[in-house]
């Protein structure tokens, strides 16, 4: 057998939104290796541009569209123009995150409303959209989106991020249960501490994973994600639904309950003292 064959994705069409860097460039490119064409979906040209043209180097068909999802407007039309350039949609991965750190008793609402709209409101919106969509074509699909270890344990000073995670991963595990009888799934990554371009590795970042209590002693990698999002979005996956994976190095496995909360504490002591 084929690689391309275990994947089951040679000639389907994927979309990646929030696929300009990091993550979803990882994703994309993984994606397209795997026999995918892919539109990129990214708030700058220049990042979507670059990972299109980096999909169509790898021989497949590659569309970069502009757009804001977080406006419902503009994820209606980035799903649209993807399954106008595609002829439809198979796969559809959600990059977009982002979290404000600040205590929960300094945070106002529109910090709150913030983080939900951009970790867990647009992708409701996304989803749908794509789902809609694959219904009516009568031929399934694979929904994948990027939840976080936050969304699973405590998340102290971004709050509202963990709060939107937490609904995220609920989110998945239901679509996952409406859906399958359309031959859809939907399954999320949760990643620990990944290096990206927003958070690039540094060597004091290296040093202090080494010493933390996360058993592999290392930040993941985007294309560490990017091979889980491969996995859930591909054949390989095929009785897998309604499902988050871990990719954190061990973080959740190991207890780090005592190393957080001495964190918490000593965080605390130095807003009060100042």
């Amino acid at each position: 057998m084929a690689a391309l064959d275990l994947f089951g994705l040679e000639g389907k069409a994927a979309l990646v939104i929030g696929g300009g860097q990091g993550m979803g460039e990882s994703t994309a490119r993984m994606l397209a290796a795997a026999g995918c064409d892919v539109a990129v979906v990214d708030v700058e040209r220049d990042r979507a541009e670059r990972v299109a043209d980096a999909v169509c180097g790898i021989g497949r068909k590659g569309f970069a569209i502009i757009a804001n999802v977080l406006d419902d407007d503009q994820a209606a039309y980035a799903v649209e123009e993807a399954e106008r350039q595609l002829g439809g949609l198979d796969v559809m991965v959600s990059i977009v995150g982002q979290a404000l750190f600040t205590p929960i008793i300094e945070m106002t609402p529109e910090d709150w409303d913030k983080d939900h709209r951009r970790n867990l409101r647009y992708f409701f919106v996304s989803a749908r959209l794509v789902a809609r969509s694959m219904i009516a074509r009568g031929k399934g699909g694979a929904v994948v989106c990027i939840a976080s270890t936050d969304g699973i344990q405590s998340a102290p000073f971004h709050a509202a991020y963990g709060a939107a995670k937490a609904g995220l991963i609920q989110l998945t595990a239901t679509m996952a249960t409406e859906w399958a009888v359309h031959g859809i799934r939907v399954n999320a990554v949760a990643p620990g501490s990944i290096s990206t371009p927003r958070l690039p590795e540094t060597q004091a970042h290296r040093d202090a994973m080494k010493a933390s209590l996360v058993p592999m002693e290392r930040s993941g990698t985007t294309d560490d994600i990017g091979k889980a999002v491969l996995f859930l979005a591909s054949d390989m996956a095929s009785y897998t639904t309604g499902h988050t994976l871990l990719v954190d190095g061990g973080w959740m496995a190991a207890n780090l309950f005592d190393a957080r909360k001495m964190a918490i504490k000593k965080s605390t002591e130095n807003r009060l003292s100042n």
